[in-house]
């Protein structure tokens, strides 16, 4: 039999996304370009293995806010924040399973934008998002902050949590998907990702306000 996409080629795999069967070179053409690939499919887990230790593809380093320096000692003093931020990210895939890596990079992108402006210059300037799904990701990641403001507030009688704090921690998600996303237009490598840091059934235990809170102390 022939494969189900080119219609040329002899068949050797089953695709998930198709529900049929194809050809080895369409699935390595087409994977994640045309076709919606789900995490399970044995030969994506195949293509991420391997391409796991490579550079990020077709990325324009300043995209990555090289001027933003971040550090293992900001790593280790703002665990709790780049765990609630990252949670915001997952929480907003999970509500619209149409989200990619693309759509989570660019929302990143934007926030991280923005903020720069409020540290440099005290200005507070939203960098325009035209995309309501990543729109609906920036909301998602604000209303987080605000939540760990809050609960600092409430447990330490203050707001310890600085503007310049957040805008490393966007930084590093940013250079994070870059890093997991395998930059085809479907791609879902950092999606997957962070639903593997928090799974379905613990995120579904606590509300966004508990796990934060929960983040924040001890």
């Amino acid at each position: 039999m022939s494969c189900s996409i080119c219609e040329k080629r002899k068949e050797k795999r089953f695709c998930l996304a198709v529900h049929g069967r194809i050809c080895p070179q369409c699935c390595g053409e087409q994977r994640e370009v045309t076709l919606d690939c789900p995490s399970e499919c044995i030969y994506l887990q195949q293509a991420r293995e391997h391409e796991k230790d490579s550079l990020p593809r077709n990325t324009d380093p300043s995209r990555l806010f090289p001027q933003v320096d971040i550090g293992e000692a900001f790593l280790y003093e703002h665990e709790h924040l780049i765990l609630g931020l990252s949670y915001a990210l997952a929480k907003s895939a999970r509500a619209n399973r149409g989200v990619n890596d693309a759509d989570l990079i660019a929302a990143l992108a934007s926030m991280a934008q923005s903020c720069e402006t409020l540290v440099n210059s005290g200005l507070h300037y939203e960098t325009p998002i035209s995309s309501m799904t990543q729109q609906g990701i920036a909301d998602e990641v604000q209303e987080m902050v605000k939540s760990y403001r809050k609960a600092e507030e409430q447990h330490l009688g203050y707001s310890r949590l600085r503007d310049s704090d957040v805008l490393r921690g966007l930084v590093f998600l940013l250079r994070l998907g870059e890093t997991h996303s395998s930059g085809r237009p479907k791609s879902k490598g950092f999606v997957d990702f962070l639903f593997a840091q928090f799974p379905e059934k613990e995120s579904s235990l606590a509300t966004p306000d508990e796990t934060v809170s929960r983040l924040i102390v001890p």
